[in-house]
């Protein structure tokens, strides 16, 4: 077991866009990280450790989660792993839903089935699960939107059962954030929607909510949106 005095944080999707985002930010305020991605790593720092992983072998996220977890018990959790496609029902692809439910939710039980029973025996711990303010229901996204929907009932299901632990669980839901998958070309014609305030959230806001959740005790089960006005009508 680790000796640090720095808490350790494991953020899923630590590569690109607000995982990346997380992950500086917290190095900053000093934590380590360990950063699950399947591309390379893109921090260079002493604090950080990184882990490459498919989310979308099931087998793989067993076999690496398993032993680092028995090195040390994260005090944080983010999962901001994910990706976008798009298609309207009538033309879905079946493998692209499977991809993201296995991407975005399935990857997220299977950590949390071992994580979350070791926060229990460490009496904290602190979970954000990254969904979508597209949660709700958007056309042409509704496979995406399951998921994501998905990983709000998660978090307020988790929060129920692990409050007496004193570990929290929040989802934060973000719209249309300037991240990679912005531009991803596989959106399939379905641009992304600028937000009210007229620019696109930038993934250091959604990363500082985050770090502010890590230092929330009371705050828990809840699904905050930052969604620059989208939410309003």
């Amino acid at each position: 077991m680790s000796t640090s005095h720095s808490p350790l944080a494991l953020i899923t999707g630590a590569s690109s866009g607000i995982g990346l985002a997380t992950t500086h930010l917290l190095i900053k305020k000093g934590w380590r990280v360990w950063g699950l991605d399947v591309q390379t790593g893109a921090i260079e720092s002493n604090q950080y450790t990184h882990h490459l992983i498919d989310l979308l072998n099931e087998p793989e996220v067993d076999s690496l989660i398993k032993p680092l977890l028995k090195l040390e018990t994260p005090m944080a959790w983010i999962h901001a792993a994910g990706f976008l496609r798009t298609g309207h029902i009538g033309s879905l692809n079946l493998k692209d839903g499977t991809d993201m439910w296995q991407a975005h939710v399935q990857s997220c039980i299977q950590i949390g089935n071992q994580l979350i029973e070791q926060m229990k025996v460490a009496k904290q711990g602190r979970v954000v699960l990254i969904s979508s303010r597209v949660w709700r229901g958007v056309a042409g996204r509704s496979q995406y939107a399951a998921t994501k929907a998905a990983l709000a009932s998660l978090a307020r299901s988790w929060a129920s059962e692990m409050a007496p632990h004193a570990i929290t669980v929040n989802a934060v839901s973000p719209a249309a954030t300037d991240t990679p998958m912005l531009m991803d070309a596989r959106r399939d014609g379905e641009p992304p929607r600028l937000p009210p305030i007229g620019r696109y959230i930038d993934p250091q806001e959604v990363a500082q909510l985050i770090e502010f959740l890590l230092n929330a005790p009371a705050i828990t089960g809840q699904n905050i949106e930052i969604c620059g006005g989208s939410s309003l009508a």
